[in-house]
């Protein structure tokens, strides 16, 4: 059976996204625009190749999501799955799936802002149903519906239990696993009071469950990698509280205001660049091409990413190299292997959001036993 508890023990079978090859945007006329979407597949699936050959050679079974044909879609591509782990993690044995990975959010958001306000189809059911049963179908029609139907039958196959969970920010870019201790992020404070404590411990009864309040997903703001190591975007106080004696590095100078002036021009888009209709657009062709000529360099040279994928004790994958990191690494008797992946924040994912572990060694230890 799989599990995991503890997300630096030795990583064994582990999901890595996919985006859209470069034949996926042949509906695109303008073949400049063209041109420029098919450089960035190509680099795309390059640096996952890359990131997959080092966890082979760690001896990591690798698995991916598949993508339907191209003639499977009609009107509009709905974002790939390159990001599994915003929309799935493994507690334990038990593998929960969030309701947003039905595509239900970007359903809801694309087709129904204006008609409906809703969180989840359960809530979707009691408002409207009529509407709920037009989901339902486009649910089971959508082209990306089961582009994790065999990774899931694998996982039953092996004994675990899959769940699809009441809340959105039960999943790997929300959750930090450390043994008996589960820290549960929440993108803003007011979302707090849908995400209760008594819930968390009706659903995990043996292990010791903490809200943390951050602004966004956890994976994006601090990183423990190892027993006494944090790596932080933020000084957040409550770490000698909940992580006590740990050592905290904390990179202010490493954050997303750094590149603040880059996502205001790719959010000019709506960050829709799979959807027709943008072709002949001048604006977007300046976007893309400012992204493929000026940000590469600068993110690999300026922006070490906290977005970390932890493969054992003494091993870390990250897509850049910053001095006061690695010497902490250093100081922990860890080695860092840099695996780039060129259009990060294009994609809006770093190295623990396109990959979501599975699998790992070791049983359930408690770190703070004596202090917690």
């Amino acid at each position: 059976m799989y599990s995991v508890y503890q997300h630096w023990n030795p990583l064994k079978t582990c999901i890595v996204g996919r985006s859209y090859p470069p034949e996926y945007y042949q509906w695109i006329k303008n073949k400049k625009t063209r041109s420029l979407f098919e450089k960035i597949a190509r680099e795309t699936e390059e640096d996952y190749q890359n990131i997959i050959k080092k966890l082979k050679e760690f001896g990591v079974e690798v698995l991916r999501p598949e993508l339907p044909p191209y003639e499977a879609f009609k009107e509009s591509f709905p974002p790939p799955p390159m990001n599994p782990r915003d929309y799935m993690v493994m507690i334990g044995n038990k593998f929960y799936l969030n309701w947003e990975c039905l595509d239900f959010d970007h359903w809801y958001f694309n087709n129904r802002k204006n008609e409906i306000s809703c969180k989840n189809p359960e809530q979707l059911k009691q408002l409207n149903p009529d509407l709920y049963v037009e989901w339902q179908n486009y649910v089971t029609s959508k082209p990306l519906g089961n582009c994790y139907n065999k990774i899931i039958d694998q996982i039953k196959e092996k004994g675990n239990t899959v769940k699809t969970f009441w809340h959105h920010a039960l999943n790997g870019a929300m959750v930090t696993r450390i043994g008996k201790d589960l820290y549960f992020g929440t993108i803003d404070n007011e979302e707090y009071t849908d995400f209760t404590q008594e819930k968390l411990d009706v659903e995990f009864p043996n292990t010791r469950n903490h809200i943390v309040l951050l602004e966004g997903h956890s994976d994006g703001t601090y990183c423990p990698v190892c027993p006494g190591l944090i790596v932080s975007l933020k000084d957040i106080p409550t770490y000698e509280n909940t992580f006590p004696g740990w050592e905290v590095v904390y990179l202010p100078d490493q954050s997303w205001e750094k590149v603040q002036p880059f996502m205001d021009l790719r959010d000019k888009t709506g960050g829709g660049w799979w959807i027709p209709g943008f072709e002949y657009d001048d604006n977007v062709i300046n976007i893309v091409e400012t992204w493929l000529k000026d940000w590469v360099g600068y993110v690999e040279e300026t922006v070490f990413d906290v977005n970390m994928l932890i493969v054992d004790p003494k091993n870390v994958l990250v897509f850049n190299y910053n001095k006061q990191t690695f010497d902490a690494f250093e100081r922990h008797g860890i080695t860092p292997h840099i695996v780039p992946f060129r259009h990060r924040y294009f994609w809006d994912g770093g190295i623990h959001c396109i990959t979501c572990d599975i699998h790992r060694e070791g049983n359930m230890d408690d770190y703070f036993a004596d202090t917690l």
